[in-house]
């Protein structure tokens, strides 16, 4: 029986390299980022996860190819309102004065009361550590985060929630993400528990 993480962070990396891969232009590769999301929300609630949050994209993303931009863009955008289909209790975190962060979303930005027994889902977009920390850290109501789990086979947190990951265990998956598949959050829970989790205590 697994320990199960109560607040994972996604990192769905390596959407632009499965496109090309796949003979694709490498912003068509979102598109295909969008049902790997939605299914590993579902199968995570199925295994009792109280929390996620997705990384969407970055300030830093917002200078890549125009047509990457609008291509990351709308898959967010997509995505979020594929998960407030789904019964959760969503909201948005980002700069919402930019440019790169789609009008459309500002209503998820509002924070609200969730009940206790609905799934909490954060989705990051245009987001920057050194926005959040500038601004008084406008992600402090996100809480500290268990598990982040990273795809793409790359080791790094890419500025993803310094504050709520100081002793976030890290998972990486070496599978792209719209490879996505059930088994990597099984391998994941069962090796997060069998981790030390002491918080230096």
């Amino acid at each position: 029986m697994y320990r199960i993480p109560k607040h994972i962070g996604i990192i769905p990396d390596g959407n632009r390299r499965w496109a090309t891969q796949h003979g694709l232009n490498k912003e068509s590769g979102y598109e295909y980022g969008l049902p790997p999301g939605l299914r590993l929300l579902r199968y995570a609630r199925q295994k009792g996860v109280k929390e996620l949050t997705y990384y969407g994209f970055t300030v830093d993303n917002c200078k890549r190819p125009k047509e990457q931009v609008i291509a990351f863009a709308d898959a967010c955008l997509k995505a979020v309102k594929m998960i407030d289909n789904e019964g959760v209790c969503l909201r948005v975190v980002g700069n919402t004065t930019s440019p790169c962060f789609p009008a459309e979303l500002l209503e998820y930005t509002v924070s609200k009361p969730c009940a206790e027994d609905v799934m909490k889902v954060n989705f990051l977009v245009n987001y920057g550590w050194e926005w959040d920390m500038k601004n008084n850290w406008a992600s402090r109501e996100i809480p500290r985060i268990d598990m982040v789990i990273r795809w793409g086979g790359m080791r790094r947190l890419s500025g993803f929630l310094p504050l709520q990951t100081v002793y976030s265990d890290f998972y990486i998956v070496d599978d792209l993400w719209p490879e996505y598949k059930d088994e990597h959050l099984d391998e994941a829970l069962e090796w997060y528990s069998h981790q030390d989790v002491t918080l230096g205590g």
